[in-house]
């Protein structure tokens, strides 16, 4: 939405994409590297699985980490957050504000990349944000469950023994130092470009 005020806007618009970027990348290197529940193959689910899921069939550990469906739901928004990301870093608006990586990629590219990113991309991000939101209220008030609580505690109450997510201080620590290169890389590839 910041794209469309114009003016001092685009700066926050360029800023707020590059803190995406640097948050979207943590994610993914934590998706192979952080605790049990945030690794991408805790909650990697066939298409049968997903299936089983939706007609009822559930397992204990679906009330631990993501569900399947919170699972399509966590990658979908990951993926299109890379698609807008990616899109955002190659377009032009041909008034004064072009993506760093605009530079090095054909007008075609540029001209694709810049409609989806203006066009697609954002009311597709939308749309999955407001079905996330809607299915955090839609467990919390129809299956009494708080999803928010553990997002942000990083811990969640179980009746089954299972599998404990490191959270200790190495495991902070590893955090911190991947969130640091993920700075350090995209301030990089920004100074590299001319756009720091």
């Amino acid at each position: 939405m910041s794209a469309q005020i114009g003016g001092n806007a685009m700066e926050w618009h360029f800023r707020l994409g590059y803190a995406v970027f640097i948050l979207l990348l943590f994610r993914l290197i934590w998706g192979v590297v952080g605790g049990h529940w945030s690794r991408f193959s805790s909650f990697l689910y066939s298409p049968s699985r997903i299936l089983k899921y939706i007609k009822g069939y559930q397992v204990p550990e679906h009330n631990i980490g993501h569900n399947p469906l919170g699972a399509l739901s966590v990658l979908a928004l990951l993926g299109f957050l890379l698609f807008q990301v990616a899109s955002g870093l190659i377009s032009d608006d041909e008034i004064g504000s072009s993506g760093p990586l605009a530079q090095f990629a054909s007008v075609t590219l540029v001209n694709l990349a810049t409609f989806y990113h203006k066009d697609i991309g954002k009311l597709i991000l939308i749309s999955l944000v407001i079905l996330h939101i809607g299915a955090i209220f839609f467990y919390m008030i129809m299956k009494r469950e708080n999803l928010v609580q553990p997002m942000i505690k990083g811990n969640k109450q179980s009746a089954i023994n299972a599998k404990n997510s490191r959270d200790d201080f190495r495991a902070r620590s590893l955090a911190f130092a991947v969130l640091l290169g993920c700075t350090a890389f995209v301030l990089w590839m920004l100074k590299l470009t001319g756009a720091a």
